[in-house]
């Protein structure tokens, strides 16, 4: 039998910590995601945010470098970013 081997452990405050969210492209799209990281990580950096689109142009990912306080900081971010149908993906 395999054994089953622990997630790397992340050490809190972590700096540079990325964050990429995925959701359907639209004209708000960029302002929506950058409100809701603001209440997550209110102190991120903004000139650091990378913004694609996909080939098609039908969705927008933005990744983000936050300084992560704690496990439960990027379990909100994620629960909150997730519950809307316009997110598909958080990571």
């Amino acid at each position: 039998m395999a054994k089953k081997t622990d997630a790397p452990k992340i050490e809190f405050p972590c700096p540079n910590y990325p964050v990429k969210v995925l959701g359907v492209t639209a004209d708000d799209y960029e302002e929506f995601v950058l409100d809701l990281m603001r209440v997550h990580a209110p102190d991120f950096d903004e000139k650091r945010i990378s913004i694609n689109q996909s080939s098609n142009g039908r969705f927008t990912s933005m990744t983000f470098f936050i300084t992560a306080q704690s496990v439960e900081q990027l379990e909100n971010l994620h629960k909150d970013f997730i519950q809307h149908d316009r997110i598909k993906l958080v990571m």
